[in-house]
Parts: structure tokens; sequence; C-alpha cells
């Protein structure tokens, strides 16, 4: 690189970070000041980027914390709520944990093993998965954007509220929400060639009386070497579940036979 293009590319990076300073000049708030005290430069100037470019209007407060991210509430500039999902780069057990789902997926081959290239791989994992499952009707939130270790998608719930886990909801219709999950196992599967890998009463929010699936991070296609023990797995906690409620189910051999079939038979 010649000496003009160095100075150049040093020029734009200032410019750029000035420009950044301005605009948190200007959007100042106490979240920001939390989230300056959380999240690591590079994932600062992810966030800042999205706010640069108008993908993200507002950020308001922590919805959900847990050991391997943080969920912000936030709008875009017409006001649509948005969910932040900002993986956290450190956790060296989560980088345990999330190894099984991305070797032998062929999609990430080629990822290094270092925990922040595998949390950026997992934050592009999810944002893939939740396309796949949009794309072929299942209810998940809509993804919007992703960049390094920040996810936006669809807010899930109002006003910042998200809407209740399936395990904290009185159903009103156990049966229906049953048959429809199930419909949604064989639409990933059949379709979108995913498989959950960890779909309970903890992944599945339920809004406007409707299931919607998410935390599809862990997602795998068919031809991962444990996609079929994660079928089976993802079929015994439906099964368990809503056995539990009365709900007249199919056995764990059916389910998995109708989930499986090319030919699409009717829930009985």
């Amino acid at each position: 690189m010649s000496y003009r293009k160095k100075v150049d590319k040093k020029l734009l990076r200032k410019e750029k970070a000035y420009e950044t300073k301005q605009l948190m000049k200007e959007k100042r708030s106490e979240e920001y000041e939390v989230l300056e005290e959380v999240f690591d430069r590079s994932t600062l100037m992810t966030i800042y980027d999205f706010l640069n470019k108008g993908t993200i209007a507002e950020i308001f407060g922590v919805v959900k914390a847990g050991k391997e991210a943080r969920i912000y509430w936030g709008k875009d500039s017409k006001q649509k709520e948005l969910a932040l999902k900002i993986y956290l780069t450190i956790s060296a057990e989560f980088k345990r944990g999330m190894l099984p789902y991305i070797q032998g997926d062929p999609r990430f081959a080629h990822v290094r093993m270092d925990t922040r290239s595998l949390v950026y791989a997992w934050a592009q994992k999810e944002f893939k998965n939740l396309q796949r499952a949009y794309e072929v009707g299942v209810r998940v939130p809509k993804p919007i954007a992703v960049s390094k270790n920040v996810l936006i998608m669809e807010f899930i719930g109002e006003e910042g509220e998200s809407a209740p886990l399936m395990k904290e909801t009185a159903l009103e219709k156990p049966r229906e929400i049953y048959r429809k999950l199930l419909m949604y196992v064989k639409k990933l599967y059949q379709e979108a060639e995913l498989v959950h890998g960890d779909l309970s009463e903890y992944n599945v929010m339920i809004w406007k009386n409707e299931p919607v699936v998410f935390d599809v991070s862990q997602a795998v296609p068919l031809e991962h070497p444990m996609a079929n023990r994660f079928l089976q797995r993802d079929l015994e906690n439906l099964y368990r579940y809503f056995k539990g409620l009365g709900v007249p189910v199919l056995s764990q051999e059916e389910m998995y036979r109708w989930v499986t079939s090319a030919r699409s038979k009717r829930l009985r």
C-alpha cells in the first residue's frame, strides 16, 4: 500500500470516529453509557455503524441478559420495534457450548477456533437460520441485519415487553399449539433442511395466541452428524410437554416418521 493510501485510510478512520462521537453526543442516554461499560470497542463500533446507517434509531433497556448474550429493545426510524441480540465475546463457557453445533456444519467449515471468530460465526449462523426458517413459513422473529456479534431482528412483544414464554403461559388451545409446532418442525426439516436442536417450552414464545420459535442459533443442517439425534430430542420435548398438558399427542416414533416422511399426511 502506498504512503498516500495509508494516509487516506487513516484520515477516513478518524473521520468515521468523529462522526460516531458526534452521533453519540446527540443520542446520549443512560442506556448508551451502560452499553459502553459492558461491551468492548469493536462491539460498540458495530452498534454505532447500525445507528449511522439508520438500521437502528434508538436503543432502550435490556430485555434479557444471559451468560452468552444480551437482548436490547430498540426502534428503527419508523418506530418499529427491534430486538438487538449482542453476543458476548469473552465467554469461554459459551465457546465450549457452541462447538458441537458449529463443528459438522459445512457452512462454517473454515471458521477459526478462537473465541471471537466463533462468536461472529455464531451470530451469522443464527441470522442464516432465521432467514431459512422465515422463508419457509415458520413463525420466527424476522431477521433484519447482522454484523460481527450483533444481530438485529423483529421484536416479539409490545412496547419493550417481550411476549411470554410458552412455559409461562396458560395455553387457551394447547392442541392447536402442539399441531402448529409439529408442523414447524416438519417445515424446518423438509423445506429449510434444518433441525432446531433445542426446541422446548423455553424456546417458544406465545404472541397473539400463536407460537413463535426463537433462539435458533444452534439449529443445524440435515447433513450435520448430530442432526438426527437433535431432531429426536426436539420431538421428545414436544411429547413430554404437551402430554403433560393432557393433549392427545402422537408417540415420539409417529412424530418422527411424520416429520421425516417425504409425503405430507394430515395430523390426526
